[in-house]
């Protein structure tokens, strides 16, 4: 049975819950647009979710933030739309059109105890700045970024996947 998640904003003014068949938060992503929408130690780190299972209270409260991206010298905005509490700043998930089917929750949001990752992965290394320091453990994974295994193959690989 895949989990349910439960998650917040710091305020309380949303709280939402979504069905996980990958509920490990095992990827760092250290790219600018995740750094600064959520802070943290120099990363971020996105769940994966079903879509059609997300139910919201407080949407009233949500603001949705589309980041400009910049390569090669044209700009464009990013499909990826990320959902946070206009009232708080809280970083709730991320939705991209382009996979209708699925929804990224960021870990930081989540009040449902986790499972505890037995490696991770580090990802948009390109982009890290020079004051973060890696946190790595052995059999982690580093990329510059992206690496060619999905969220779902992550989980599968290692028998994490939830059925």
């Amino acid at each position: 049975m895949p989990m349910t998640l439960d998650g917040s904003c710091r305020c309380g003014a949303v709280r939402f819950t979504l069905v996980s068949h990958t509920p490990v938060p095992y990827q760092r992503c250290y790219c600018a647009i995740c750094r600064k929408t959520q802070g943290g130690g120099g990363y971020a780190i996105n769940l994966g979710g079903q879509a059609d299972s997300l139910d919201v209270t407080g949407a009233d409260a949500l603001g949705v933030y589309q980041a400009r991206i910049e390569d090669g010298g044209v700009c464009r905005t990013s499909s990826g739309q990320r959902n946070f509490c206009k009232h708080c700043g809280t970083a709730l998930w991320l939705y991209d059109p382009t996979w209708p089917e699925l929804v990224h929750p960021f870990a930081s949001a989540i009040d449902t105890p986790l499972p505890i990752a037995p490696e991770q992965t580090h990802i948009m290394l390109a982009f890290k700045p020079d004051w973060v320091e890696l946190q790595l453990k052995p059999g982690d994974g580093c990329f510059e970024r992206y690496p060619q295994e999905s969220l779902d193959d992550w989980h599968r690989a290692r028998g994490l996947w939830v059925e």
